[in-house]
């Protein structure tokens, strides 16, 4: 549960960040809904959401392996720590114009995680009703 809970706890960070990002611009625009035709705010809007989208069920998928685990392997670690590296370059990304290195790379992480966590959660529910 370790792994899961620092990785939350990082991702907890990142998105309070990407918050107070979108706060700034919508202070500085003076735009309280939407985006306003504002590009800068419109990225920053986008990757607040995408970080909203993604990391959740990533977060949930993480602490189900782990909790059918007897100890957290390195594997996982590795995993927990990608996810918050993954979606901060993604959000880096995001302020960049498109393509970029940091948008692709967090979008191909962030999409190999799914893959990766959910076939592994798939195999360890197989095993345990097995």
């Amino acid at each position: 549960m370790v792994a899961t809970l620092v990785s939350a706890g990082l991702c907890g960070l990142i998105f309070f960040w990407l918050s107070m990002r979108v706060v700034r611009v919508r202070l500085s625009s003076k735009v309280s809904l939407g985006d306003g035709g504002d590009s800068v705010l419109l990225g920053r809007i986008r990757a607040h959401a995408n970080f909203a989208e993604y990391v959740p069920f990533l977060l949930v998928l993480l602490l189900a392996i782990e909790l059918s685990l007897k100890a957290t392997p390195n594997t996982l670690w590795l995993a927990a720590l990608a996810l918050p590296v993954v979606r901060l370059a993604h959000a880096i990304g995001m302020d960049r114009p498109a393509p970029n290195n940091y948008r692709a790379a967090g979008a191909l992480g962030t999409w190999v995680l799914i893959a990766v966590l959910s076939v592994w959660a798939l195999v360890l529910a197989a095993r345990f009703a097995g």
